[in-house]
């Protein structure tokens, strides 16, 4: 027997008596779903998808592959975007997926915290934080599949960072495997604690190339009393800019969400996703999506809004606008937003682009980029939507109409190039909140400093002297 098959099979079978036969997952039909890439930019491989159910089994499997020398690459809700849980190899590759662990473990009411382990889907933390009468917010459109351990290794960020933060301003400790199969259990509960390195922010956004995240303590916030929806319609991007410095001046803490949509995007929504229905009998090129929160009684939200929005259309920044009169109709107006990524899939092909710049800066980059890329290749349709709040938009293409899905696609390193040069150019980042995965290496060579590359090789070498976590994600190859 081949020598390399016999380490395998040896490695397959201290697998499954640390996990249990269950617990690994072998053959292409079975491994299928777990080998699925969502945007088709990488065709997963990978030796076995192994599935512990605590974290004593993933100290184990780290191990076990360590001595087998095979490497691991985790793997959450497998809703990333950017390709870090496409495993690349499959004789040396073990799928390290976490959805058994998917236990709440503690809820603590008083301290505003909740502890997830990594394999929770996000809705149900969401749940779990709302049966005791708190909230959760972080909040994506995939939260009904996504799980909490994607969402910390990505540092994703969502609808809710305006007032929220990212995933990072959401989490007190975690819990990591490291690359030895030691376990550091850093489950904090504490907000105040400066007794040394604040060691859990070297592993949230590393995407498990530095340890693997198997349980979170979480923060909560006190439940929301009142919300308070609007969405408003814009002839120029700028108004959208003046209106969320007015917004924020009048609702303070109060405003939770600000989605900026393009005309594109909200007719992709309203033609291929049932429930979706046009805002306004008259059709604007841009659209604002507003979010108000409070735990208070006292603040009359759709009162403060409908004043705000009033002056605002007094002053010719808003052309039309209307506020959710209650929670169904709050909903639908969400509903298009929310839609909007898997409406784009029916206009064919999509070069994606996941953007911040600054706030200032923003209608400036919508404009600067459009006009660069329909010159580059007429027809083009730029599909911007997103979180204008925080600076993030996701800068999409759909292809012209008449164009092969295929040969569309083939521009999409150069489109790249395009858009990630004009961000940069402005300040801005080429990766606001989906991850760099195995995608965008290429774009942290080409971006980042020659300081900023060594430091984080630094990093993965002290913390994973043998490469064994997730390579290829992040950081650049050396040339």
């Amino acid at each position: 027997m081949n020598p390399q098959h016999q380490t395998h099979e040896r490695l397959l079978q201290r697998l499954q008596q640390t996990v249990g036969p269950e617990g690994v997952v072998c053959g292409s039909a079975r491994m299928a779903p777990y080998l699925e890439e969502r945007r088709g930019r990488f065709k997963p491989h990978a030796a076995a998808v192994v599935l512990p159910a605590q974290t004593t089994e993933v100290a184990a499997v780290v191990r076990a592959c360590a001595e087998a020398g095979a490497t691991i690459v985790p793997q959450a809700g497998n809703t990333g975007l950017c390709g870090g849980a496409a495993p690349q190899d499959a004789d040396r590759q073990i799928l390290l997926n976490l959805e058994r662990m998917n236990r709440i473990r503690e809820v603590d009411r008083s301290n505003f915290t909740l502890t997830a382990e990594a394999g929770c889907v996000l809705a149900d933390v969401q749940a779990a934080a709302a049966a005791a009468h708190r909230l959760f917010p972080l909040s994506y459109a995939a939260e009904d599949r996504c799980h909490i351990g994607g969402n910390l290794a990505t540092n994703a960020g969502g609808m809710n960072v305006l007032r929220y933060g990212n995933t990072r301003e959401l989490v007190l400790g975690v819990e990591v495997v490291l690359s030895d199969g030691h376990i550091w259990n850093g489950l904090t509960p504490l907000r105040k604690d400066n007794s040394g390195y604040d060691l859990k922010d070297l592993f949230i956004g590393s995407e498990g190339t530095l340890g693997i995240i198997t349980a979170a303590v979480l923060k909560l916030y006190p439940r929301p009393r009142q919300r308070s929806s609007a969405i408003i319609g814009l002839l120029e991007i700028e108004h959208a800019i003046a209106l969320l410095d007015r917004l924020q001046t009048a609702a303070g803490e109060t405003l939770v969400a600000c989605e900026i949509m393009g005309r594109v995007p909200v007719e992709f929504a309203l033609r291929h996703i049932q429930g979706c229905r046009e805002p306004f009998a008259t059709p604007y090129p841009w659209y604002l999506l507003l979010e108000l929160t409070s735990s208070r009684w006292t603040d009359e939200l759709p009162g403060l809004l409908r004043e705000t929005l009033q002056q605002a259309a007094e002053n010719r920044l808003v052309a039309e606008w209307r506020v959710a009169e209650d929670h169904s109709e709050a909903e639908a107006l969400w509903r298009i937003r929310k839609s909007i990524p898997a409406a784009q899939k029916y206009e064919g092909g999509s070069i994606k682009h996941d953007i911040s710049v600054p706030l200032s800066r923003i209608a400036e980059f919508i404009e600067r980029a459009s006009a660069v890329l329909i010159k580059r290749l007429p027809g083009t349709r730029p599909c911007p939507f997103g979180h204008i709040g925080d600076g993030n938009i996701h800068f999409n293409l759909s292809q012209p109409l008449a164009m092969d899905p295929e040969v569309f696609l083939a521009h999409w390193d150069e489109f790249n190039r395009i858009v990630h040069d004009i961000v940069v150019d402005m300040g801005g980042s080429f990766a606001a909140e989906h991850g760099v995965g195995r995608l965008k290496p290429p774009e942290v060579a080409r971006y980042k400093s020659v300081v900023e590359i060594d430091l984080m090789r630094r990093l993965k070498a002290a913390l994973d002297p043998t490469g064994i976590l997730n390579p290829g994600v992040i950081i650049p190859p050396r040339e």
